[in-house]
This record gives structure tokens, C-alpha cells and sequence, in this order.
């Protein structure tokens, strides 16, 4: 019997994430469905236990309801309850148990460790500076800080939201906030965790940023290089796009489900063919 999966948003008929995990299904030899639900912005949580009594086995969540996902979970792995939010679900124990309690995770943060790791960033002593304080952010900062960096410095337009973010977080290693113009390189890795790429714009930067062999990284990817990334790699920065980001936290989930860890380099390399 084909086990069902989706993936929740609002809108959600742009997602790659059924792409993605029928790759990696097909690439394991597993029978699943996965598919693309628009939920009710007013309610999620009816839309998800629709899925459930339907016999779905486990979602992925995106925007705008992560942080619902969060609050209908029995269970929360820990980066999901330090991060508030989570993005993927699972029902049970994907078997024939009658078991249908809700355990939640946010593969995000990992997916993003992952994901600079396979291009041979080196995490442990650096120093980073990761750019916004919303939940993007806040979803990858104890993965960040698991690698043991020298520094990690959260900085923000609103540097309040970044300095509590940094209190939330600072019992797990050296860890600051401020504002733009709190920032003091250089750094080896930037991460741009703002939406000012979606806007063609840039946070306001000093250009002495990066350090020798640094890397910039922004969450937001396309067929052409952000406006950030464009800024690095004219400053000698290595750059990366978040699209391995995103194949890498599927991946994650994936593996939660199926217990299998699929191959990302050829569903990564499809998906950057098809931009």
C-alpha cells in the first residue's frame, strides 16, 4: 500500500518539495505519494487532520504555518521547540499502529549545516554573521551553533529583535545581536537570512565584510545569483545559493520518514538544470 505525504502552504502550487521527494523515492526504489496541499490560511490544523484521517503518514509545512505546525505537535524534537517552529511532521510510527500522535521537527537549520558542509565550509571556529532575525533565522542557529564557531553575531535592521534572539540562543555558545551597524568583520561565513533578496535590495553592509577564503551564503536562490551574492563575489567572496538548502532539509525529512537518507547531488543538479 503507497504511503501518503504532502507538503502544506499557502500558496503552495510553486513548492518543488513533491518534486523533490519523488526523486528521492525513485532513486530508493519506495512506493509513497507526495503531493501539494493549500491549506486554509484560518485553518490549518483542519486541513492537517483531514490528511491524517485520509491515511497520510507525514507533511512538510512552509509558509505561513510553521509556527501552527509547532502548536498541534504531541512531541517537538529540541531544535523544533528552540526554534518555535517546525516543518515536518509525522504521524505515529509510519506503520500499521494505530498511534496518531503528532511528533514535530524543523530539518531547516540541519539542511543549511548539510548543505555547507557538502561545499567543504569549515564551521567549527569560525566566525559567522547571519543577517535578520525572523523565523528563517531562528530555525538554523542551533545547528550553527552545534558546529562550536568562534562567534556567531546576529545582526538586524530592528537590533532589539536581534539581541533577545541571541539571549534565546546564548546558552548554546558564543553567541551576540545587534543591529547593521553593530556589524565589525571580518567574518568567514555570511549567511543572508533577510528577504531583501526577493527585493533586489541589500542590508546595509560595510564593504571590509569578509575575511580571506569567506563564503556568503543566502537562503534565497534563482536562476541568476541574488543581489547579496553578486555583492560577495564581487568582494572575493566564495558564494552559494539556498537551493541545496532546500533539497537538503527534504532530504532530512525524508530520512525521518522512510529511514533511508537518499543521494542529493543528482536531485539537486535536476533542480538547478530546471531553473
Amino acid at each position: 500500500m503507497t504511503d501518503r505525504y504532502c507538503v502544506f502552504g499557502h500558496p503552495v502550487g510553486h513548492s518543488k518539495s513533491p518534486a523533490i521527494h519523488a526523486a528521492f523515492a525513485a532513486q530508493i526504489r519506495d512506493d509513497i505519494d507526495y503531493t501539494a496541499i493549500e491549506a486554509p490560511l484560518d485553518d490549518f490544523a483542519g486541513a492537517w487532520w483531514r490528511f491524517v484521517a485520509e491515511g497520510g503518514h507525514g507533511a512538510n509545512v512552509t509558509v505561513p504555518f510553521k509556527e501552527e505546525a509547532f502548536r498541534l505537535c504531541d512531541t517537538l524534537s529540541k531544535r523544533a521547540r528552540r526554534a518555535g517552529a517546525v516543518n515536518t511532521l509525522i504521524v505515529g510510527s509510519n506503520d500499521a499502529s494505530t498511534d496518531r500522535k503528532v511528533y514535530g521537527d524543523t530539518t531547516d537549520g540541519i539542511g543549511l549545516v548539510h548543505d555547507l558542509k557538502r561545499h567543504g565550509v569549515e564551521l567549527a571556529e569560525a566566525r559567522i554573521l547571519v543577517l535578520g532575525a525572523g523565523g528563517a533565522v531562528r530555525g538554523v542557529l542551533e545547528p550553527l551553533l552545534a558546529e562550536g564557531p568562534a562567534s556567531l553575531l546576529v545582526a538586524n535592521r530592528t537590533a532589539a529583535k536581534a539581541e533577545a534572539l541571541a539571549t534565546d540562543f546564548r546558552d548554546l555558545g558564543e553567541i551576540a545581536g545587534g543591529g547593521f551597524e553593530a556589524v565589525d568583520g571580518p567574518f568567514d561565513l555570511v549567511i543572508n537570512g533577510t528577504s531583501t533578496s526577493l527585493a533586489g535590495d541589500l542590508p546595509p553592509l560595510p564593504d571590509d565584510l569578509f575575511a580571506r577564503d569567506a563564503t556568503a551564503y543566502d537562503m534565497m536562490y534563482g536562476p541568476e545569483p541574488t543581489v547579496f551574492l553578486r555583492w560577495a563575489a564581487e568582494r572575493g567572496a566564495q558564494t552559494i545559493d539556498g537551493l541545496g538548502m532546500l533539497v537538503e532539509q527534504a532530504a532530512e525529512s525524508f530520512f525521518q520518514w522512510r529511514g533511508r537518507r537518499p543521494d542529493t547531488a543528482p536531485v539537486l543538479e535536476m533542480l538547478r538544470q530546471a531553473l
